[in-house]
């Protein structure tokens, strides 16, 4: 009797030791530590939301250096203003925020494949294949060609600055665009997103 309780005892620790060996494989630094499906983030400010993400899929990563996200099947990003109207959106095929352990937490969101981003309430659309997001100095910018096209013509060029908002927008080193030398100073624009109640006929 005494044999047969030795002999379970040593199987039992056998195999977890086994598991646990498998177990140290694993490299931390290349696998997620968390993955969301159907991230919907929301920031608001004195009960007005202010900023809003949606993702179909969030993958957070840590490093001894630096932790991030990435978002492989692409991010939303809708910004409103203190009145609450939607008036940024940017959309990309693939996305990643970094932040840094050491140092004063310096972060950036990075936006890459088919960006586009538009300001609706100036009614400007810019389209190009990375953007950078500096959330301390609320800034967006890129380095790579861009287009902008707007009521008041189209550029193009390499290079853009611009608020976090994208409502003051420069292309840095513009080529090849052409703008809208007179308007029609009596058309009536329409916000289509935040305006409520009947459209105008016509």
């Amino acid at each position: 009797m005494m044999m047969a309780t030795t002999i379970v005892v040593a199987f039992i620790v056998f195999s977890c030791g086994s598991g646990i060996g498998e177990a140290e494989k694993l490299n931390l630094n290349t696998h997620p530590v968390q993955t969301v499906d159907d991230m919907f983030a929301v920031q608001t400010k004195n009960g007005v939301v202010v900023m809003r993400m949606e993702a179909e899929v969030m993958e957070r990563y840590s490093t001894d250096s630096m932790n991030y996200e990435t978002f492989p099947r692409g991010l939303a990003v809708f910004g409103y203003t203190d009145e609450g109207l939607l008036e940024t959106t940017i959309f990309s095929d693939n996305a990643v925020h970094e932040t840094m352990k050491k140092g004063d937490q310096d972060e950036i969101w990075k936006a890459f494949g088919n960006v586009v981003i538009k300001n609706v309430i100036k009614q400007e659309t810019m389209e190009t294949d990375t953007l950078y997001w500096d959330r301390a100095n609320e800034e967006l910018y890129t380095d790579c060609y861009i287009r902008m096209y707007s009521p008041d013509g189209f550029m193009q060029g390499y290079g853009m600055r611009s608020n976090q908002k994208a409502s003051n927008s420069v292309i840095l080193r513009p080529f090849n665009s052409f703008g809208v030398v007179v308007q029609d100073t009596t058309a009536v624009l329409i916000d289509s997103v935040n305006f409520i109640g009947p459209f105008l006929k016509k």
